[in-house]
């Protein structure tokens, strides 16, 4: 027997119809590339993206095809959100951070039709467009006399002259809520980057779950920075919940150095921010300089990679800024667990609070988990020691990758995320490693990401990456690479010296190598497999 109630599907354009209707007033701020601050509302949004929806009609384009983007955050990126996936076709969100051989390849595996993007990218542009032969329409979000007569991109339109002269009244179309929405690649870090394609229904299902008490806790009375990328997980979906609780947002555009963040976040009196550990050192370099202060800043959100716990006492002992730790994928939409301490743990001591909130967190409703012994697949206790490849299943997870061989991706329903995680008996995940960058030394596993958040806690370092080395005795034994502060002075000897007492003796690295720079990856996360190549010709110093 079936309920007797309403059929309504779960659709991205729901989200903007109720932004309308509820929030219309709520501001919408974007620090633009062409220099200067622009304002407008959820209302605002609401009727450019049915502008958009019009223009894009108008192309002759087939529901499912794919619309890119390339571009910073802010007001016009927003309006593609949900103007693209609510007309029926599915947005392409493009990281503009990509070698362009490797852009050209994403957007031709994609098949992508229509390319919008930032004038800021036109170089980019140019260097691709000859090798993207799908590619029918480009479209520069500006105004039509910001458009270069000689752009070098055959039939490159304005944005404003495009969409500008569109009626802003649509009616926005019903179809099943499985329906395609839009399309992210992941990162890309060995092989080429995979497609993963999310759906209205679990895109819609995602705000929900994100905007929960227990997860990033959004509401009206919020105003959000999104400073992690909308080309980057769809700025971790954020424009989606904001647009499901009527909350404020502030776009940073393409000015993430501390000065330009710090300074919209006070005018914009920002309470939530979200952004990778890179960016946040950046703007608390920037406050340490200038002896500033937050006014109304009060959580900020913290994945893409572990926050060095040093960061973490920073924000909330010198700031008063809690800090949450979340973690998630691309192929998650991308939210997995919070770090939200339950109530038991209210009480708990300073240093033991602070110890749970270093983990990743427990899962948001709609996601499950667990880890698996590596070898026979079989189940791991939840003792919060035993470490164990880690799990996922749920409405708003991957099935598959796009245009790929997916028959052997998931096992007995779960994905495998490729981290290693130990969880505790309160549900509290904590990733120790990838996988692929786990230390086994001696038969014990040492995490990598324990070594580099102790080294990160000296004053004297900016950036640290632990990789394995071989060894002839113990298989691998860990060095810590390390970045330090300009004009800092610091020893190997002094900073193998600071491990002492804050882990084993085993598991202290055998050697630091200093170096200029480490390698980030289009996402701000270090790229280990690079640091291993620079470090080809080094040999671990064997006692």
């Amino acid at each position: 027997m079936l309920g007797l109630m309403q059929n309504h599907p779960l659709l991205i354009s729901s989200l903007i119809t109720h932004a309308e209707r509820h929030h219309a007033e709520a501001a919408i701020v974007s620090r633009r590339v062409e220099g200067d601050v622009h304002r407008t509302t959820w209302g605002g949004i609401a009727k450019r993206s049915r502008q958009v929806a019009n223009a894009l009609n108008t192309l002759g384009l087939s529901r499912g095809d794919r619309v890119a983007t390339l571009a910073w955050n802010g007001y016009r990126h927003l309006e593609l959100y949900f103007g693209v996936s609510g007309a029926g076709y599915v947005l392409h969100t493009l990281n503009p951070r990509l070698h362009p051989e490797q852009l050209a390849w994403i957007v031709n595996h994609a098949e992508d039709s229509v390319l919008v993007f930032d004038t800021t990218f036109l170089p980019l542009v140019k260097a691709v467009h000859t090798q993207c032969p799908t590619v029918k329409h480009w479209i520069a979000l500006c105004d039509a006399a910001a458009v270069p007569a000689d752009s070098g991109v055959p039939g490159l339109q304005s944005y404003e002259a495009w969409m500008g002269q569109q009626p802003d009244t649509y009616d926005w179309p019903q179809f099943d809520e499985h329906t395609a929405s839009s399309l992210c690649y992941t990162s890309g870090t060995t092989g080429n980057p995979k497609g993963v394609l999310y759906s209205h229904r679990s895109t819609v299902l995602h705000a929900y779950g994100a905007a929960l008490p227990d997860a990033l806790n959004l509401s009206s009375r919020d105003s959000i920075m999104p400073v992690v990328p909308m080309f980057h997980a769809n700025a971790w979906a954020v424009p989606y919940s904001a647009a499901a609780v009527g909350a404020k947002l502030v776009f940073p555009g393409g000015a993430l150095d501390g000065k330009s963040v710090y300074e919209l976040m006070e005018a914009e009196q920002v309470t939530m921010a979200a952004g990778v550990p890179t960016v946040w050192q950046m703007l608390l370099g920037h406050m340490e300089a200038g002896g500033l202060r937050f006014g109304t800043l009060q959580r900020t959100v913290i994945g893409g990679s572990a926050c060095p716990p040093a960061m973490m006492d920073t924000f909330k002992q010198r700031y008063g800024v809690d800090v949450i730790h979340a973690w998630g994928m691309t192929e998650m939409s991308p939210l997995g667990t919070v770090c939200i301490l339950k109530g038991h743990q209210e009480g708990l001591a300073a240093d033991a609070q602070r110890s749970v909130r270093l983990k990743q967190g427990r899962v948001v409703y709609g996601v499950d988990m667990k880890i698996v012994d590596p070898d026979s697949g079989a189940e791991l206790p939840w003792d919060g020691k035993t470490y164990g490849d880690l799990l996922v299943r749920g409405p708003w997870v991957t099935a598959g990758y796009f245009k790929l061989d997916n028959s052997a991706l998931l096992k007995d329903g779960w994905f495998h995320t490729g981290d290693v995680a130990t969880i505790d008996a309160d549900g509290f995940m904590q990733i120790t490693d990838r996988s692929k960058d786990v230390i086994k030394s001696g038969g014990e596993w040492i995490s990598s990401i324990d070594v580099e958040n102790i080294a990160m806690a000296h004053p004297a370092v900016a950036m640290a990456a632990c990789i394995g080395m071989p060894h002839p005795k113990w298989d691998e034994r860990p060095i810590v690479v390390v970045v330090k502060k300009p004009g800092a002075q610091l020893s190997r000897e002094e900073l193998l010296a600071f491990y002492e007492g804050k882990t084993a003796k085993w598991q202290t690295p055998d050697d630091v190598v200093f170096v200029e720079a480490i390698p980030l990856g289009a996402t701000g996360k270090m790229q280990k497999m690079k640091v291993r190549e620079q470090l080809a010709d080094y040999r671990l110093p064997i006692a």
